[in-house]
């Protein structure tokens, strides 16, 4: 999967929202009713790096794999950062961001989800 589908694939996702924080921060953001659950940072050294939200378990063994490191400053909350994208396998990364998408999807109010068109 390279960094393109894995844009589209996360657009995808229901009621998915996509933004570009700018500089300083130069970080495309996807988010579900206003929680984050992936980004990309977009300006180098770090381009196109791809972070998402994990379990405690797999935050353990995602970081032990080649090319996953803790995410710089979001570690603490299970967050990990793939290097490269095209190089991790794309089910087991698509099923990881669900997961990730879930959870934030998760942290909102009833009244919330209910009002993005999600499962209560």
């Amino acid at each position: 999967m390279n960094v393109a589908a894995l844009k589209a694939f996360c657009r995808r996702l229901p009621a998915t929202q996509e933004r570009l924080l700018e500089a300083p921060y130069n970080i495309l953001v996807y988010s579900v009713g206003g929680k984050n659950f992936a980004w990309f940072k977009t300006s180098e050294p770090e381009r196109w790096r791809f972070s998402f939200r994990t379990t405690p378990e797999r935050f353990l063994e995602l970081t032990d794999m080649p090319g996953v490191k803790p995410a710089r400053y979001m570690a603490r909350h299970r967050w990990v950062t793939v290097v490269d994208v095209a190089a991790f396998p794309p089910a087991y990364l698509r099923e990881l961001v669900r997961w990730s998408h879930a959870q934030a999807a998760a942290g909102l109010t009833r009244r919330r989800r209910t009002a993005l068109g999600l499962a209560p």
